[in-house]
């Protein structure tokens, strides 16, 4: 096998690790790959009209824009998963607990008291969403005073290590929070802390591309075709799909 240079992680571990991301893609798609399943929760034909008109695509592009938007939210959730079990191979305490296990939290050492939530992106939480999170990490924080907590950030506005100062909004009243035991930390410095090397998510980023064509050789992705596209009458497209929606609306009968 090729020597991917991870020295944190070895290189049969991190193939299967992009191996099994790469297959939930493929199933994702699988399940789209039909007219009837890509129709499943109901095409809206006006947005799909007004794509086609003025970025001048063919109804087989359409289709397949609109197959990847459909699963693009399931693919950003096996992103996460990728982002989060990769820790399970980190050894020395470092754990991945199911759903629900220890709390929910995303990757736990109770060894050294470190317990992380990860997020793709510093701005994919509402007000909400960031005070449950803050919620729930204070609360671990406040049941032994050797706890400490992260927000990891894969995407982040920059590399950083910082206390999480936030409002959080309850019964009506607004607190402003701060502790050095609740923390953002972009995912650069979370890979130094659990591999003990500044640069380890720089490798890994470094490295993917080659690992994923090593995996598409095998599992052989390229050879995928949108079957829908053979399935869709060029024709008679926008209105097949009027009747999809629309077929007990009124003055759709007789198009």
């Amino acid at each position: 096998m090729i020597d991917y240079n991870l020295h944190f992680i070895g290189n049969e571990q991190i193939y299967g690790h992009v191996k099994q991301t790469v297959e939930h893609y493929i199933s994702n798609l699988k399940e789209k790959n039909s007219i009837e399943k890509l129709n499943a929760n109901i095409l809206d034909p006006i947005k799909l009209t007004f794509d086609m008109k003025v970025y001048g695509m063919t109804v087989g592009e359409t289709l397949k824009t609109e197959c990847l938007r459909q699963i693009d939210k399931s693919n950003n959730n096996n992103i996460g998963y990728f982002h989060q079990n990769l820790f399970k191979y980190a050894g020395n305490g470092w754990t991945v607990p199911g759903n629900g296990v220890k709390g929910g939290f995303d990757v736990c050492n109770d060894e050294r008291h470190i317990y992380a939530e990860i997020k793709n992106k510093h701005n994919t939480m509402n007000s909400s969403a960031a005070t449950a999170t803050y919620l729930k990490l204070l609360d671990k924080m406040a049941r032994d005073s050797r706890n400490v907590c992260y927000l990891v950030e894969v995407i982040s506005k920059r590399s950083q290590d910082e206390v999480w100062r936030t409002s959080v909004k309850q019964s009506g009243h607004t607190n402003r929070y701060e502790n050095d035991r609740i923390r953002r930390i972009s995912m650069d410095r979370f890979y130094e802390i659990v591999f003990g090397d500044k640069t380890a998510f720089a490798r890994l980023c470094k490295a993917l591309p080659d690992i994923l064509d090593d995996v598409l050789e095998e599992v052989g992705t390229k050879k995928l075709k949108f079957k829908f596209l053979k399935d869709a009458d060029v024709k008679d497209f926008n209105k097949t799909l009027l009747l999809i929606a629309f077929s007990t609306y009124d003055g759709f009968d007789n198009l």
